[in-house]
């Protein structure tokens, strides 16, 4: 599966352009299908560089880089996938349907 596409690479803003709003658009989903990791990209440098929302031991914003999504496998050797049915959604709403949970 391919994690970044052209129509993906357009669609994200530029690093630190977000960093006034206080409820970014979380914009793509990756996850680890034999784990539970799930990366949200909200900017992206247009090389390799994401800060977003990554949910696994904690759930905290920071950066993560695609060249490592690519090349990271889960416990049963499977590869980070991108949510193809993933629709964008404020900060706030994957923050509320975690505490729900």
């Amino acid at each position: 599966m391919e994690l970044m596409t052209d129509e993906i690479r357009n669609s994200l803003p530029p690093l630190y352009s977000t960093e006034s709003e206080t409820n970014p658009l979380l914009r793509v989903k990756f996850f680890t299908p034999d784990a539970n990791w799930t990366w949200y990209a909200i900017e992206f440098d247009g090389d390799d560089l994401f800060f977003g929302l990554v949910i696994g031991l904690e759930i905290e914003l920071g950066y993560f880089r695609l060249s490592e999504l690519q090349e990271v496998r889960g416990p049963l050797n499977l590869p980070i996938e991108r949510d193809l049915y993933f629709t964008p959604v404020p900060l706030s709403t994957v923050h509320q349907m975690r505490r729900v949970e």
